[in-house]
């Protein structure tokens, strides 16, 4: 109980206090066991992929950043044609 807290002074009181602070816990418990829920973990994760894709491929305007995502198209390319290029050379 803390300093400001009027300790309950009757069996009745003290009942009703413990009722309370058991609801206040259940209360605690459930959300907490919510927040580490894989599904809430992974909502959170893709949440944050989203925003941080956002944020990469818009202006804070909301106009797209052309060339970032030009750039990303071509290193894709690139890679792309490096892996075809190995395959045929080997086989």
């Amino acid at each position: 109980m803390s300093n400001d807290t009027p300790v309950p002074t009757t069996v009745a009181a003290l009942e009703a206090d413990i009722a309370a602070r058991r609801t206040r816990l259940a209360q605690t418990v459930d959300v907490l066991a919510h927040q580490v829920s894989p599904q809430a973990i992974l909502k959170r994760q893709t949440d944050d992929v989203k925003a941080r894709f956002a944020a990469a491929t818009t202006t804070p305007e909301g106009d797209l950043r052309t060339e970032r995502i030009a750039a990303v198209v071509l290193a894709g390319l690139a890679l792309l044609s490096l892996v075809v290029f190995a395959r045929r050379r080997r086989g």
